[in-house]
């Protein structure tokens, strides 16, 4: 089958070449923002350095946007706890799981130290955690509490957060420029992220998180 020209299909270029380890990572031409965009869901990171757009919606999960401006690299990731028991302690499974809160962080920042980023210069924008998961304890608060325990204990800047509420937001981060955009969905004519979060809730707890990460 024949390729579609660039100028049939509004697109300049052909697309950057993905960083090792990303080419699954869904990318398609932006009309709006005339550029790559890479769409992550729930569980995914994805670290650029080309001029790109990264792009996820988010309920109670939290999207965390890490960048070395001097160096030009930056990236995304997508990522919910698990709840906690009743009495508000971790069962077995639960605590393995939990860990992936901490493995999504360790995964994205380490990419981005592993191609020339500078830890000392990591800029950090926060977003989500919102209380979408009505029959749920607020899991959205929990994503939250823990994002900032671990910015803080690791001593990296937040520079912008938007987080908490009880809507699902649309964000849009242009790690070249640093830029986030961030639209609030105000109503939800379907289930569609709730259904994705609660399914991704559940996988996370029968389906611990093996390996570990050291941090440079």
């Amino acid at each position: 089958m024949a390729q579609a020209r660039p100028e049939a299909t509004g697109r300049c270029h052909a697309p950057p070449v993905a960083l090792p380890g990303f080419s699954h990572i869904n990318r398609y031409w932006d009309k709006v923002q005339q550029r790559y965009a890479a769409k992550i869901l729930p569980g995914q990171f994805y670290v650029t350095r080309h001029d790109e757009l990264i792009v996820t919606v988010l309920g109670s999960c939290i999207a965390v946007c890490i960048r070395d401006a001097r160096r030009g690299i930056g990236g995304m990731n997508h990522f919910m706890l698990p709840e906690a028991t009743r009495d508000g302690a971790m069962d077995a499974a639960t605590s393995d799981a939990a860990r992936y809160g901490t493995y999504a962080m360790e995964l994205l920042i380490n990419e981005i130290l592993k191609h020339g980023g500078d830890r000392r210069r990591l800029e950090v924008k926060v977003f989500g955690g919102g209380r979408i998961l009505q029959q749920m304890t607020d899991i959205g608060q929990r994503n939250i509490a823990f994002t900032r325990e671990f910015l803080s204990t690791e001593q990296l800047r937040v520079v912008a957060a938007d987080v908490g509420d009880v809507y699902p937001r649309k964000v849009q981060y242009f790690p070249a420029s640093g830029v986030a955009r961030v639209k609030k969905l105000r109503s939800l004519h379907n289930k569609t992220i709730v259904e994705r979060e609660t399914h991704y809730l559940n996988d996370l707890v029968r389906q611990p998180v093996s390996g570990e990460v050291d941090l440079f």
